[in-house]
């Protein structure tokens, strides 16, 4: 039983064993049934696919068979298109190098044109500029010879006017203004305004002083005024209208001997300065006068301000301080030199010693001091604050003339220079010889034009407010009025015309060749 069991456990362990590896076996070959079908899904699957894929290759290829057909088209078009561009580019090109030949002809021609043009206009300023030289050349000419015509014409009226010829002479010197204006010539040339002096009866003269007159003052505000002192104690007031002189005596005592005066203008009170060491003061009422003695100023010569309320009154070595408010003396200092000439450079006291010094004074004990530029002894200076023009008077007549340190030597009187002034550009100066003269200073070469011949010694001159008049004291006590105004002088000139010239007049003083003018039109129109 037991080994049948055994057969029959080992039989059927064997076929167990048969079984499981018949079923192993199915099982594999199952599995690999399913993974061949798995595979031919897989390529049926991609055969389906690449069936797609093909198809739609296709038709992509197709599409892009359209598309280079429809990019051949373009491209055609486009080198199409290029060609016609290329062929408008070359044609552009055609049109601008044309364009550029053109412009550069049309520049060529331009410059022709502009080259003809300028060789034109440069014929017509040559042509214009020797015109203008023909006719400046033909008023150069004219211009020096009526300039000419002119001064010969005031030459002529001065010897009529000497011979009495009053009529010819004022035509002439009429005459001779007219041409010496016109053509731009100098007025104040000699032979012109001596005509002109003469014919306007410029110089009046009258006799009022006893002694010599030392020194004049304008009045304040009054144009024909004037205040006089001389070395015989006189004060006077003298006005003029027209010819005649109207004279106030203010003082009058020989024992004084003034040599200078001065007007406050806040007071109007007149200081008149004695030589006797005395300050004789006429106050504003000219009736009211005090006479103040000067202790300690030996030989006092001229007055000048000095602050608001004083006056210095300056000796031969001595320098004083007045008090013009309470009218009295206040100090006195002595100089350490001998005081020769006071005048005045920049509105202070310029003072002139023995020992060849001048010395600037700025207060009684303030004053700078240094040598004299000139050699000699001063007598007159002047100075023009506008021009820095300096003028020193010599005793021996002589002038020296300085700008900016660069002298000239004016020769023209023979004695002692008494007292010379600067307005502007002329210089006046008189002198012991009796003459006044009139130097332009801005000529290449200053010469004298002298104005009067007084016949004695002219001791003091001086302007009037409005300058159109000097007038000048001499050692005789004559009093002199000069009208140095050329607008009045020939408005009086004018007032004396009363005819034209004859034609034979014209042809004989003026000239055949110069157009016959009426004189008497000419005055009435105004020049």
């Amino acid at each position: 039983m037991r080994s049948r069991e055994i057969i029959s456990y080992s039989v059927g362990t064997v076929m167990a064993v048969a079984a499981g590896i018949g079923f192993s076996g199915w099982y594999s070959e199952h599995q690999k049934v399913g993974e061949l079908e798995k595979q031919m899904e897989m390529v049926r699957l991609q055969e389906m696919r690449s069936t797609v894929d093909r198809s739609v290759s296709k038709q992509m290829e197709e599409i892009a068979n359209e598309q280079r057909e429809i990019s051949d088209e373009k491209r055609e078009e486009a080198l199409q298109q290029t060609r016609v561009a290329n062929e408008m580019r070359q044609r552009s090109e055609i049109e601008r190098l044309n364009a550029i030949e053109a412009e550069m002809n049309a520049l060529a021609s331009e410059k022709k044109a502009v080259e003809a043009s300028t060789i034109a206009e440069n014929e017509r300023k040559i042509a214009e500029h020797q015109k203008i030289q023909a006719e400046m050349s033909k008023r150069v000419a004219d211009t020096l010879s009526y300039i000419a015509l002119g001064r010969s014409l005031g030459s002529i009226s001065t010897i009529q006017y000497q011979a009495g010829n009053d009529e010819i002479a004022n035509m002439l010197s009429y005459a001779a203004y007219l041409y010496t204006s016109r053509y731009n010539g100098d007025i104040f040339y000699p032979a012109v305004f001596q005509s002109l002096m003469e014919s306007s009866r410029s110089v009046s003269s009258w006799s009022e002083h006893t002694g010599a007159i030392m020194s004049l003052l304008p009045m304040p505000n009054s144009d024909n005024k004037i205040l006089s002192v001389s070395n015989y104690g006189e004060i006077l007031i003298s006005e003029r209208q027209g010819n005649d002189l109207h004279v106030k005596t203010l003082f009058k005592d020989n024992h004084y001997d003034f040599r200078d005066v001065h007007i406050d203008k806040s007071s109007n009170n007149i200081y008149a300065l004695s030589r006797s060491g005395h300050l004789v003061t006429i106050f504003s009422d000219l009736k009211t006068v005090k006479i103040i003695p000067l202790e300690n100023a030996l030989h006092p010569m001229r007055l000048h301000p000095y602050g608001e309320r004083n006056l210095l009154i300056i000796g031969e070595q001595s320098i004083s301080v007045f008090d013009m408010k309470r009218n009295i003396l206040n100090t006195t200092k002595q100089l350490p030199f001998k005081v020769t000439l006071v005048e005045r450079k920049s509105s202070l006291p310029l003072l002139f010693d023995d020992k060849g010094y001048m010395h600037l004074i700025s207060g009684p004990d303030k004053f700078e001091s240094k040598k004299l530029p000139v050699q000699g002894k001063v007598t007159a200076y002047c100075e023009s604050k506008n021009t820095g023009v300096e003028a020193f008077g010599m005793s021996d007549g002589t002038i020296w003339l300085s700008l900016k340190g660069k002298f000239q030597k004016l020769v023209g009187h023979s004695s002692r220079i008494s007292k010379m002034k600067l307005n502007g550009r002329r210089l006046y100066s008189t002198s012991y010889d009796g003459k006044v003269n009139l130097w332009v200073t801005d000529r290449e070469k200053t010469e004298p034009m002298q104005l009067l011949s007084n016949g004695s010694w002219i001791m003091y001159f001086n302007f009037d407010s409005t300058k159109n008049t000097f007038w000048l004291g001499d050692i005789k006590g004559n009093l002199k009025a000069v009208n140095i105004s050329v607008p009045l002088m020939l408005a009086e000139v004018k007032k004396r015309i009363k005819r034209n010239f004859t034609k034979e007049e014209w042809d004989y003083f003026i000239g055949q060749n110069v157009p016959y003018e009426s004189l008497t039109d000419i005055a009435k129109k105004g020049d």
